[in-house]
């Protein structure tokens, strides 16, 4: 049964709605909304582990013979996804990989289904852009985690939180051990964001997030230092950051590299520079991301970041 709560925010009550959780012996629909699969090997280990915890498995097999940039043409990623979707038997969506396609395909999802059998939809990197699009559209929350050719390489952590999120409806609190805070403070907001890039891609389309009230996360990968800057200062000087309540930062890479650990630095200079003077709390060094700590998150469901204790808190 679908649950909504009322969420506040500044100017209206927006109706939130909640996927109902698997259990065992539920079927995933495993769908490529982005691009397609270059690594056959992880994608398989990935399947394995889904398997391997009870769970059955739905994918149109193009997805395993698709070459390009893209997995498919437009209409063939759209009508994969609305087929699962409206898949009875299909209880949830994982995305196979990410990549790039997800904004490209945006018109052709047939928003009114998925708003009327509320699913589950996991995934990362271009699909903030489905993430973030349903919730604006329809009130779901959806999840920012991990993909299935990502899942073999995650640590326990992150796994756990994945499963979790797949077959509990109760969301525990986040207390991430190598936090950073780069500015004290406690706020709570409506959760959003995901991968930077694709984020300021979105702005002045009808799919662009609701920033006010926003909680905002982010990460990124393979972008230069002086990219990201330019992404940030962006995000900036279209009055987005002034519109936030807090800050999360992710990571920025894959790994933990001394050339990485100073682009991480310098994306944590740059945020200082254009939040000196904003009240809101900045945290870095979140796990979340392209590396082995990649927890799910929920995206526009109501949270608190508390700096005292360095815990994000869910309000359900």
């Amino acid at each position: 049964m679908r649950k909504t709560v009322k969420e506040s925010t500044r100017n209206k009550k927006r109706s939130v709605v909640f996927p109902p959780a698997l259990l065992k012996g539920d079927t995933i629909g495993l769908v490529a909304p982005a691009g397609p699969l270059i690594d056959k090997s992880n994608f398989s280990a990935g399947v394995r582990i889904l398997e391997k915890k009870g769970f059955r498995l739905k994918y149109n097999r193009r997805l395993l013979n698709t070459r390009g940039y893209l997995a498919g043409s437009d209409r063939a990623r759209a009508d994969d996804f609305n087929m699962l979707w409206s898949d009875p038997e299909v209880k949830a969506l994982v995305a196979a990989r990410g990549g790039y396609g997800c904004l490209r395909m945006l018109d052709m999802l047939d928003m009114k289904l998925i708003r009327k059998t509320p699913k589950i939809l996991i995934g990362f990197s271009d699909l903030t852009v489905l993430l973030t699009a349903i919730y604006k559209k329809t009130g779901l929350v959806t999840y920012h985690g991990p993909v299935v050719t990502t899942l073999a390489g995650i640590d326990r952590k992150s796994q756990k939180s994945f499963f979790n999120t797949l077959t509990n409806s109760t969301l525990t609190p986040i207390a991430a051990a190598k936090l950073k805070i780069l500015k004290d403070g406690n706020a709570k907001g409506i959760l959003l964001g995901g991968n930077l890039t694709t984020l300021v891609h979105m702005l002045a389309t009808s799919y662009e997030i609701p920033w006010n009230e926003a909680i905002l996360f982010i990460e990124d990968i393979g972008e230069f230092p002086y990219r990201l800057d330019r992404l940030l200062t962006h995000l900036n000087q279209a009055g987005r950051l002034q519109k936030i309540k807090g800050l999360i930062l992710g990571t920025f890479s894959a790994d933990d590299r001394k050339e990485n650990r100073a682009m991480q630095s310098a994306v944590h200079k740059r945020i200082m520079e254009l939040l000196k003077d904003a009240d809101i709390p900045v945290w870095a060094n979140f796990p979340v991301g392209h590396s082995r700590r990649n927890l799910t998150l929920p995206v526009g469901l109501e949270a608190e970041m508390n700096s005292s204790n360095g815990t994000l808190r869910f309000i359900q």
